[in-house]
């Protein structure tokens, strides 16, 4: 469902009238790409937060800087106009009320009961406390991709999932953490291909005796994340092949007709697949059993 759809017949038509037209009201959701007209800043929604005026979200751009914005009007969402409203409570229920996140899925949504990966939701489950392990993910969209799915089961479990930017830095991020048998890591890294510097790196910490079993990391096979998305639930029938040396993210919004212009078109690429994403159906099974493996690794003395 397209924003138009989703909120209704153009505003500003009618007829002359008097009052001023109401802006398309939007729930400034975690993930959700937003522009601010006054100053052009473009950022995902990270968290929402109480400031001195009042209820504020605080958005990060490509490059990882965050601000804080107050809710209301002065937005805009895929280009058009709107006020951000304070998202409804995600409070799941036993009768399987629908994830608020879903966006565009329709009845595609998680099935009765069940959360976007299809555990069983627990009535009035809190989440718990964050607790010594995490997940690791290569980039910012990774990890709102695996939140988007996993996100309900990794509060009830207090696993924390992390951008990591990179595996470069893996060797010296894990002697930081410093991992044990109740801190353990997990790693989930892009196209890993054996042979490669990356390859070589995942078998290093995970053979270092410090320690040894406490790290596992597991490689998809997509250059990125993007691919994992079903090319179905996208609206595209594959996604398409982009030569080495051109940058993968706009080569394939070139190719499947997409705006790709700059850095901000991206961006809504992203947060327009995103959306349609609403349950661990829509993305390959390649991507969701690393995932599942992982959670499987992280929490295996939790219970």
């Amino acid at each position: 469902m397209s924003f138009h759809d989703r909120y209704g017949s153009d505003v500003l038509s009618g007829g002359r009238t008097h009052r001023r037209p109401s802006l398309p009201q939007v729930p400034a959701e975690p993930g959700l790409v937003v522009e601010v007209v006054e100053t052009g800043f473009v950022g995902a929604v990270v968290r929402i937060e109480k400031a001195p005026g009042g209820i504020a979200m605080v958005l990060e751009d490509r490059h990882g800087a965050r601000v804080s914005f107050p809710l209301g009007p002065g937005y805009l969402v895929e280009g058009r106009p709107c006020a951000l409203t304070r998202p409804a409570p995600r409070a799941p229920s036993a009768g399987g009320s629908p994830d608020p996140r879903a966006g565009t899925g329709g009845a595609r949504g998680a099935a009765p009961g069940r959360t976007a990966s299809g555990s069983r939701i627990v009535a009035d489950a809190r989440a718990r406390v964050a607790r010594g392990s995490r997940i690791w993910v290569e980039g910012k969209h990774d990890a709102e991709l695996v939140e988007r799915i996993w996100g309900d089961d990794l509060r009830i479990e207090g696993v924390v999932v992390e951008p990591l930017g990179g595996l470069d830095d893996l060797p010296e991020r894990i002697a930081e953490f410093s991992p044990d048998a109740d801190h353990r890591v997990g790693v989930l890294a892009d196209h890993m291909v054996q042979g490669t510097k990356e390859s070589r790196l995942a078998r290093r910490v995970m053979d270092d005796p410090a320690w040894a079993g406490s790290v596992r990391v597991i490689g998809h096979p997509y250059v990125d994340v993007w691919q994992a998305v079903r090319p179905a639930v996208v609206g595209i029938r594959a996604w398409p092949v982009v030569p080495r040396g051109e940058d993968w993210k706009t080569g394939v919004l070139a190719r499947i007709g997409w705006d790709h212009a700059d850095h901000r078109d991206v961006a809504r690429a992203w947060a327009r697949i995103l959306r349609s994403v609403t349950t661990i159906a829509d993305v390959e099974p390649a991507l969701s059993g690393r995932v599942e493996e992982l959670i499987d690794f992280v929490t295996v003395n939790r219970h």
